[in-house]
Formats: structure tokens, sequence, C-alpha cells
């Protein structure tokens, strides 16, 4: 395991910590999209269900419950202990638009036709537009509180991090995972755009606003 994995697993850690404590902190979850974590939990559950079958070591099994903890921790604490505060009427994108595709790419492309690896497989596509119900939440509001442009900066780092790792793991172990890769690309240029606005604006104290949709 080389340090792009480890890195890329600390920020994604660490954006789900910041995500957390924000909600926890302010008793509030305006401007977060219970649908973006909801396909997040969904993405781990269907990941991670070799958790007690496929021993690995113990840091993959601690990392599995802790972002399986975190995920669904978060989804309560939207949709449950502070509900009153859930912004239902800009939380608006169709998941269906997502989910219907992605089963479909799952079944058609994967590396065996099992349920475990068609799930699999499922996740990590699931993942690569997992986002994007919540960029269209800050599209739709024009704006976003500053501490949900770090959440959302160090999850996008962990994908840019992880596509180090996947080019390190080619380099010194000739290891090449094209389901992954091309998942995980897609998923970078996602947050392009709101990386050079967190740049320009975010880490020069300006808040971060974007151009509402006509």
């Amino acid at each position: 395991m080389n340090v792009f994995r480890i890195l890329g697993d600390l920020s994604h850690l660490l954006a789900m910590i910041l995500l957390l404590g924000k909600i926890w902190r302010s008793k509030c979850c305006t401007g977060i999209s219970g649908k973006s974590q909801i396909l997040f939990a969904l993405v781990f559950t269907t990941r991670y269900l070799d958790l007690f079958t496929n021993f690995i070591s113990i840091y993959n099994t601690v990392m599995k419950v802790v972002f399986l903890l975190c995920a669904y921790v978060t989804v309560y604490m939207i949709y449950g202990k502070f509900r009153k505060t859930f912004d239902s009427e800009n939380d608006t994108f169709r998941l269906e638009f997502l989910l219907v595709p992605v089963i479909g790419l799952s079944f058609l492309e994967n590396y065996s036709f099992t349920p475990l690896e068609i799930l699999w497989t499922f996740s990590i596509y699931l993942e690569s537009v997992a986002i994007l119900p919540q960029l269209f939440m800050i599209s739709k509001t024009g704006e976003a509180e500053t501490i949900t442009t770090h959440y959302l900066f160090f999850l996008g780092l962990y994908r840019a991090l992880y596509l180090a790792n996947w080019i390190r793991r080619y380099q010194t172990e000739n290891f090449y995972d094209q389901i992954a890769v091309v998942s995980g690309v897609v998923q970078t240029i996602f947050y392009c755009d709101f990386f050079y606005l967190y740049v320009t604006k975010v880490l020069k104290g300006k808040k971060l606003s974007l151009p509402m949709p006509i």
C-alpha cells in the first residue's frame, strides 16, 4: 500500500468527519444534500459486503467499519435527529437518473457475473456520480457554506489521490483496474470546476457562489 492510497483514505475520512462535525456543532444540515449522503451510504454498503468474509488487513477492516458508520450516522442526522433543518425544497435531484443507468452498466460491464462482483461494480460506478445531487443543490441555491466547501474539497482530493495511487500501482505492480480507474477519472472531472472556485475564492476567505440555473 503506497502513500497515495493512505493519503487518499485520510482525505476521505477527513471529509466525512468535517461534514459530521458541521452538522453536530450547528445542529443543522442546511445546504447538505441528503440524497448524496444516501447514495454514499449505498456505495459503502454494496462495496463492503465482504467485511466479515474477506479479511485483508486490520487497517482495511477498520476503515471499512468507520466509513460505514460515518455514512449511516450522517444519513440519520439529516433525516432523523435534525430533519427539521433539512432543506428538502432544494435537494431535488432525481436519483433514478443515476441509479437506473448505474444498475444497467453494472450488469453489462463487470469482471465476473456474480452477485458480490456486480454489487462491487455497482458501488464503483455509483460513487463516481454520487456527489451530483450535492453539486446540483449548490448550483440551485447559488452558494455554499465554507465548511461544506471544505468537505467537497477533501472528497475531491481523495479521488485525485486515488488516481495517483492507481498510476503508482501500475508502475510498481503492473496492476490496472479499468473499471475503478475510468470511474475515478469521471468523478474527478466533476470536481474540476469546484477545485478552481475553491482555490480562487474559498482559500482567499470569500464565500463560494455559483451561478443559479435559469
